[in-house]
């Protein structure tokens, strides 16, 4: 290491101060207290005795980690005084989560979420996801402008993150800002809603132009599936029946209104020949349209969150109307049964990962609908809570194993967005992004202890076993002894490139359709 590094090093450790957060701080004055000083990180970790988990194989091993990078997994490592030593004796060393679905500050119905890039990161990092990809929203359309605006929210981050990107218009400008946010921006992943009608919704025009456009840069062609038209009248409808509350936002935006949605992008994307990465899958009905695709061969990828995988719709019908209007989300938590069903399509492969899409509003910000739903700020938290409920309703209950777990949370995520085995994988060369999780330990949700600065929490009172005891980013040790050790600034955007392993052999396919065509006919010319 040459001086300057050593130098711009030692500033850097110098300057390093922690916020430690307990559960006993309030919500208000959470992220306020600053503690100069509080130590350096050390450069060299060993994690000793635990059982390492990759998503295709796990082994009992020693981790020596190094400047943030993993050197060396080994069955026994020796190491000098210098080394902080974490013993993981009978507990999972496994890649730190990834969240592949975020809002933080976002802007959005006439407010703004609670949760920054420094407060969402942190909650994420107490809870072990150990990196999330969140969405850039374009300013008045411009791709550059919303991203410009999103680097500076990112300044005060504390965990790596990337970026997709929405696309709420179509013109050539924009037609080249993806061509910018793809080879100069480290975008690989573009977001077209089919929803919100009158702000983010697009029509089938844009949506074939954008997969398009998509293909050719390699990059993911991303769908909020609703239909957004259809939903506009299923509110007006609520409204002439004098159904105001909370329950009228999922009776006015069926599954079937998910599934058509999910359907016709499926078609769509099969028409283009492109990948697709269907976001929040919220019902059977949907997931079963991924089913079918998959099953003829499309490419198409499935993202459930953890609030549809754990909640139902019956909430919204509650009584209070802050409890009920905590759980609104698009698409709507659904009926009992979704869940289970959810879960069992993750399981067996017709899921592939699973994201949580945090927006959080807090209860006064809810209350803005309080006489008409269509005004309650979309949006449920998860960030912290999604490996802890992840585990408990999936590994628990053995309907995954503990590697299906870390291909779920973690690197199945990093493979779909290019970034592995930098990201989600324990192996030497990746980075020291690391949770260890005692599974003989208990966890306890609450608005109280939780880290995010939102006063209701969706998990409100869920028990379960497996916790993360230890979370490692970067090669530092942020989450130990329930005390979260963060500073922002500390994270790093990841640039993710393009042609992921979903866009290996799609030429092929286009060449195949090419000679099945039979066309032109040559025919020939009428002599009159």
């Amino acid at each position: 290491m040459g001086f300057t590094s050593q130098l711009l090093r030692l500033l850097s450790l110098t300057l390093t101060f922690f916020i430690a957060l307990s559960s006993s701080i309030s919500q208000s004055n959470q992220f306020c207290d600053a503690e100069a000083g509080a130590g350096a990180p050390s450069s060299k970790l060993l994690i000793k005795g635990g059982t390492v988990v990759n998503a295709h194989h796990q082994q009992v091993a020693d981790v020596y980690i190094e400047d943030g990078i993993i050197v060396a997994i080994k069955p026994t490592i020796t190491v000098g005084d210098e080394v902080t030593v974490i013993d993981a004796t009978g507990k999972f060393v496994m890649p730190g989560g990834i969240d592949p679905h975020t809002h933080l500050e976002f802007e959005f119905m006439d407010t703004v979420t609670v949760d920054d890039f420094f407060s969402g990161q942190a909650a994420a990092l107490a809870g072990g996801t150990t990196m999330h990809i969140d969405f850039v929203i374009p300013h008045k359309g411009s791709l550059t402008a919303g991203f410009e605006a999103y680097e500076m929210k990112a300044k005060k981050s504390c965990m790596d993150y990337g970026f997709h990107m929405a696309v709420t218009k179509w013109d050539e400008t924009v037609s080249r800002e993806m061509e910018i946010m793809v080879k100069e921006k480290g975008i690989n992943s573009f977001k077209f809603f089919m929803a919100y009608k009158g702000a983010l919704m697009i029509n089938d025009e844009l949506l074939l132009e954008g997969f398009k456009k998509c293909k050719s840069l390699g990059a993911l062609a991303m769908v909020h599936a609703e239909n957004g038209d259809a939903v506009d009248e299923g509110q007006k409808k609520m409204i002439e029946l004098g159904i105001t509350g909370p329950e009228g936002h999922a009776l006015s935006r069926p599954a079937v209104l998910e599934a058509e949605a999910t359907a016709r992008a499926i078609r769509l994307a099969d028409f283009v020949n492109t990948p697709l990465y269907v976001v929040h899958v919220m019902s059977i009905d949907a997931m079963e349209e991924i089913a079918r695709a998959r099953k003829s061969g499309q490419r198409v990828i499935g993202e459930p969150v953890a609030s549809g995988l754990v909640l139902d719709e019956s909430w919204l019908w509650h009584p209070d109307f802050e409890t009920a209007a905590k759980y609104v989300m698009s698409p709507p938590i659904r009926k009992r049964g979704h869940d289970k069903a959810l879960q069992a399509a993750l399981s067996t492969g017709i899921l592939q990962l699973v994201g949580t899409d945090h927006c959080a509003f807090n209860s006064t910000q809810k209350a803005l609908g309080i006489d008409d739903f269509r005004k309650i700020p979309n949006g449920v938290n998860g960030i912290e809570e999604r490996m802890h409920v992840v585990w408990d309703t999936m590994v628990e209950s053995g309907q995954i194993s503990v590697k299906d777990y870390v291909r779920l949370t973690s690197t199945e995520c990093a493979r779909i967005f290019n970034i592995y085995p930098r990201k989600g994988a324990i192996l030497p060369g990746s980075d020291a992004d690391i949770i260890i999780l005692n599974p003989n330990s208990s966890f306890e949700i609450t608005a109280k202890s939780h880290h995010s600065r939102l006063d209701t929490n969706v998990y409100e009172g869920r028990r379960g076993k497996g916790k993360i005891e230890v979370t490692i980013a970067g090669g530092r040790v942020v989450w130990e002894n329930n005390e979260l050790k963060v500073a922002p600034g500390t994270g790093r955007y990841i640039k993710m490139s393009p042609f992921s392993y979903l866009f290996d052999g799609i030429e092929k396919r286009d060449d195949f359709y090419l000679k099945s065509l039979q066309a032109p006919v040559k025919r020939a010319k009428s002599s009159s």
